[in-house]
């Protein structure tokens, strides 16, 4: 029965990833592990119908060290014996180089109750300048169908139109430097841990110590509650998500690229170089809020940039590129 699952499993990633046109031939695919459970099978799966399909993909492990002592640290370990165990090269990025700053040195400062905030704004960029430095076409993340439709409901509950329209898009960032696509769209998160529990996959399974608390896990536990009385309801949340049609009279945000880093934004400045100014100014609290920008003078600024997106042109810490 195992290897019957097994074999269902691989093979409904594989036409997800055909039907979607996931990957072409030639392609650089920075695989995004964190060494949980779904960044992990996704670097084995992958590395599997890579090989057996014939992809003809060049596949390299891509992590970022928040400088979580306790936590990351411990599944980086994880991610290097992946390295070996699946020959997959591999990339660490850390807060500390980018930005000077770790997330024990950030929470220190600001608490617990926003750091999440920070820590998602400089993941996302972390793992897009790690995909520079790499020189990858995409990054395959691990986000599966449980993740997805949280997402859907968080940015519902936040009145998110902008992340909402795209949300449910297997491939995001089609028009950015470094487009991301999520093999596992339709993949639940139980069917996950039962491939890598059952194949004896090499995982970390602890959770955040800095998460307890997060937005995210109260929209997770409603979602839960959701599937125990109907167990179709995370896709079908993501089905909603897919089928939301936004108001032609809505105004989206211009994307363009901050003044300060050169990466993608709808302000002056991106989210990231915002966060960093406060901290850097002994002001955390700055920059927590939507739609916050700073000019070159510190000051809030919401007027738009439309240039040509590029993460390379300029820097954002202290890593070069």
């Amino acid at each position: 029965m195992q290897g019957v699952f097994y074999a269902v499993f691989e093979e409904e990633i594989h036409q997800v990833i055909l039907e979607n046109q996931l990957f072409k031939p030639g392609e650089r695919i920075a695989i995004g592990a964190s060494g949980g459970k779904d960044s992990t099978v996704l670097a084995y799966v992958l590395s599997e119908l890579n090989r057996r399909h014939n992809y003809g993909l060049d596949l390299f492990l891509l992590s970022v060290d928040e400088g979580i002592t306790g936590y990351r640290d411990d599944s980086l370990e994880t991610v290097k014996r992946n390295e070996l165990q699946y020959g997959l090269p591999l990339k660490i990025v850390s807060y500390k180089d980018l930005y000077g700053w770790t997330m024990d040195e950030i929470v220190k400062m600001i608490g617990l109750k926003n750091n999440c905030t920070f820590c998602g704004v400089f993941r996302r960029q972390a793992l897009d300048r790690g995909a520079a430095l790499l020189k990858v076409d995409k990054v395959a993340t691990g986000h599966n169908a449980d993740d997805i439709a949280e997402t859907v409901l968080l940015n519902i509950l936040r009145g998110d139109i902008a992340r909402l329209s795209r949300c449910t898009s297997i491939i995001t960032g089609k028009d950015g430097p470094i487009p991301r696509c999520k093999p596992f769209k339709y993949t639940y998160e139980k069917e996950i841990v039962m491939y890598a529990y059952f194949k004896k996959l090499d995982y970390f399974s602890t959770e955040c110590i800095y998460s307890p608390n997060a937005y995210r896990g109260f929209a997770r536990e409603f979602i839960k509650d959701l599937e125990r009385i109907r167990p179709r309801a995370i896709l079908d949340i993501i089905k909603s998500g897919e089928d939301f049609r936004i108001s032609t009279t809505t105004k989206m945000p211009e994307q363009g690229t901050c003044e300060r880093c050169g990466y993608i934004s709808s302000q002056k400045w991106c989210k990231a170089c915002v966060l960093l100014e406060g901290l850097n100014r002994g002001l955390p609290k700055l920059g927590i809020g939507r739609n916050q920008g700073l000019n070159s003078d510190g000051k809030k600024d919401r007027k738009r940039d439309s240039r040509t997106p590029s993460i390379e042109s300029k820097q954002c810490g202290s890593l070069e590129f």
